[in-house]
């Protein structure tokens, strides 16, 4: 007797309540099925407006636990145990939930005979089994359900499933990043519904706004605009201009106008909805709140922080008073004014107001809520920020395991939080770690959400930038290249995006030694921001400074000096005179000084610059670390050769300690404190020094990366200076030979 016989006996034998769940579960995955599912499906409320579809439902949910207006597990139990009696179903007693070995799975379908009718009831069950609703069990739920909701949507066709089914459907697959899915049954779920209801009811526009959102998942975020316009036109028509229907759908354009670079537009509609949502709803209503909350972001994106900032505190206070310090959208009020305090850097108010936000959140949402975990990867962006790589990579990790174990390798959340740790791996000097993940990346986004998803171009982006890093600006330009094309095409030539890709290819350009190519495309994003960000916006300001370095580059120094002065001026104004970015204005003037051989207006900068770094941002921050290095530098060019030493050797113990002894910030920090010994006429320790940097070069950079050669000419050179011409003429041989590759 076959195995299959065997199973057809044992199949013969159990009552209709059995056969009809072992018939459920064959459509749903074989892993993972709870009694909740069915629970949740019996207990539900939703009237599907469709008598045949609810009674044919209940009839089913009435075999397994059905009763009334509740549920009788002990029902339920009676049913699995005449299953499990017979072997056809086991119990995860670490999960409580039931699974189906893959070949009863398979045989248990064919005993159907290819019933659509009931594939059709199984997707309605777990429909009914969904709640709009969004607490930490909802959110847990649903994930439970999106293999059951794949299984059970194979092969059916759907304009056959009840529209109000679908919709909870969409909900799964939104939450769990399919859009494509989503969307597919979306665009059924409106026209079902425009052709039932007609064009103008609220239930059409309401299934066109939730098209919109799925677009609008996906990045496609020109095609969500026309529909969300219509929503708003139609709702005014409908609703009227006051009806809180018609405020939400103006803000969800407005979110899209910001999607897309549209700032203006943006903020225009925002203040319209805050406006009307305050006098419709009262000053207090969470969503007058939440439209306050929507404008600070717009704010915070032109780089008007003190606005953003001045407005979410009062966000935050009125959600504490409101809704009470630990509900939800209290604590993502704090997380939105911490990534304020993040731009204005001032990280320490970032760090402990998102470390307040994960520790609330973790109580009131679960350690595994994608709120808490979000929580997790801003106080680790705040880490990175500081330079404290170290934790933030810890932080990272946890937060990559997490989202990868909750929602999947192949959430667009997973994918995300790997390109957050591959970008740490890029400032720890990790290129090869860095790229290796970047890889992954890009290749999950172009088939999880597609080759010409905002996620899938930044991904390339981010990989052209570990190309640049490695000295392989050949593959870093074609790719970039590729990334303003894209960027073009899909956002438009104006959108921010676009220009921060052409801003990163003039950098390569840059690197090549192609200033007059660098300069062409520097000069476009300058104008162009000036024009669509304004004069004053942070990213402008950072434009002008990009220029004034490729002036420095070309021996233009009093055009570089004079629109440096023009960077630092605006820096100060605009974020003040402690922001980071304003001390890297100031630190790049010094080296311009520095060019000009004005050492004492560099060092009395260079000071300033040090000094405010050490009390802004810490004594053993990267970027102070930095600002010693280059007093050093200036110390050095003075001829004041034992103040240089002093401080390059305090710059390598301190890039040892933070960074690592083989970051390429501690080899550059060796090299420069050899460059000293040789002006000392110490060759011997420069000598001993430049073996050191060469050799952990090759190992960690590679034989043809820039500094690993320029190593190689620095050894060259003190080889010659001690008379080694044999040792300098073989290197030099094995440098020509790098360059032709």
């Amino acid at each position: 007797m076959t195995l299959y016989s065997t199973w057809r006996l044992s199949y013969d034998k159990l009552d209709a309540p059995a056969r009809t769940l072992l018939q459920i579960c064959s459509l749903l995955h074989h892993e993972g099925i709870s009694e909740e599912l069915f629970k949740k499906a019996a207990l539900s409320q939703l009237d599907l407006q469709d008598l045949e579809l609810q009674e044919e439902s209940t009839k089913l949910l009435n075999q397994l636990g059905k009763q009334d207006s509740g549920w009788s597990s002990w029902t339920f139990q009676k049913v699995v145990k005449g299953l499990r009696s017979h072997s056809l179903i086991e119990y995860d007693t670490q999960n409580h939930t039931y699974s189906i070995h893959p070949l009863v799975h398979h045989w248990s379908g064919t005993t159907m005979e290819g019933n659509r009718h009931i594939q059709n009831l199984i997707l309605t069950i777990i429909g009914l089994s969904v709640s709009w609703t969004f607490t930490a069990e909802d959110y847990t739920y649903r994930r439970t359900l999106l293999n059951h909701t794949i299984n059970s949507t194979a092969s059916l066709k759907l304009e056959g499933i009840n529209p109000l089914i679908m919709m909870h459907i969409v909900l799964i697959y939104l939450e769990q990043g399919h859009w494509k899915e989503a969307e597919a049954l979306q665009v059924v779920v409106m026209e079902k519904t425009r052709r039932r209801l007609g064009d103008d009811h609220p239930d059409t526009i309401a299934s066109m706004e939730i098209l919109a959102g799925t677009y609008y998942c996906q990045g496609r975020w020109k095609d969500a605009e026309p529909l969300l316009v219509v929503v708003m036109e139609k709702r005014r028509r409908v609703l009227g201009d006051n009806h809180p229907h018609t405020i939400t759908g103006t803000g969800n354009l407005a979110i899209t106008y910001g999607s897309q670079g549209r700032w203006k537009d943006a903020e225009a509609l925002e203040v319209v909805v805050m406006e009307k949502t305050r006098r419709v709803l009262g000053d207090d209503h969470p969503d007058t709140i939440r439209s306050m909350g929507n404008l600070a972001d717009t704010y915070e994106r032109q780089g008007r922080w003190k606005d953003a900032e001045a407005l979410q505190v009062v966000v935050m206070e009125k959600r504490k008073r409101v809704l009470g310090d630990d509900h939800p959208d209290t604590l993502t009020s704090m997380a939105h004014l911490a990534a304020t305090y993040q731009s204005q850097g001032c990280w320490k108010d970032a760090e402990a107001l998102q470390v307040v936000v994960m520790e609330k959140t973790r109580p009131v949402l679960g350690d595994d809520h994608p709120d808490t975990i979000t929580s997790m990867g801003n106080l680790a962006n705040t880490y990175r920020c500081q330079g404290r790589w170290k934790d933030a990579k810890a932080l990272q990790v946890v937060v990559m395991e997490k989202t990868r174990r909750v929602l999947g390798d192949d959430h667009p959340d997973t994918i995300r939080s790997m390109g957050n740790l591959a970008i740490t791996y890029e400032r720890q000097g990790r290129w090869k770690d860095a790229e290796a993940l970047q890889v992954v990346v890009m290749e999950k986004m172009r088939r999880v959400l597609g080759d010409d998803h905002p996620d899938t171009i930044t991904s390339m982006g981010n990989l052209a930038i570990t190309y640049g890093s490695q000295g392989r600006w050949k593959d870093a330009e074609a790719l970039q290249v590729v990334v303003m094309e894209k960027r073009k095409r899909v956002l438009g030539d104006d959108h921010p995006d676009t220009l921060t890709s052409m801003a990163h290819l003039a950098a390569t350009y840059q690197c090549q030694g192609r200033w007059e190519d660098a300069e062409a495309l520097q000069v476009v994003v300058m104008e162009k921001r000036k024009r669509v960000l304004g004069d004053d916006h942070p990213d402008t300001i950072r434009s002008m400074g990009n220029l004034a370095a490729t002036y420095l580059y070309q021996g233009r120094w009093k055009d570089a000096e004079a629109l440096q002065v023009v960077v630092m001026e605006k820096m100060r104004w605009v974020l003040g005179d402690d922001h980071p970015d304003t001390l890297t204005s100031m630190a790049h003037l010094a080296a311009t000084y520095s060019c000009q051989g004005r050492w004492k207006d560099a060092e009395a900068l260079q000071v300033v610059v040090m000094e405010k770094r050490k009390r802004v941002l810490g004594d053993d921050h990267p970027a102070t670390i930095r600002s010693i290095g280059n007093l050093a530098a200036t110390y050095l060019y003075q001829g004041r050769w034992k103040n240089a030493e002093a401080l390059q050797v305090v710059v390598m113990e301190k890039t040892r300690r933070v960074l690592g002894d083989d970051h390429p910030d501690t080899l550059t920090s060796m090299a420069h404190l050899a460059a000293t010994y040789s002006c000392q006429g110490r060759w011997k320790d420069a000598e001993a020094l430049e073996v050191v940097v060469l050799e952990k070069r090759r190992q960690v950079l590679g034989d043809h990366h820039p500094d690993t050669i320029l190593s190689m000419e620095n050894l060259v050179m003190t080889y010659r200076k001690q008379g080694h011409l044999d040792e300098a003429v073989a290197l030099e041989v094995d440098i020509e030979k790098k360059k032709d590759l």
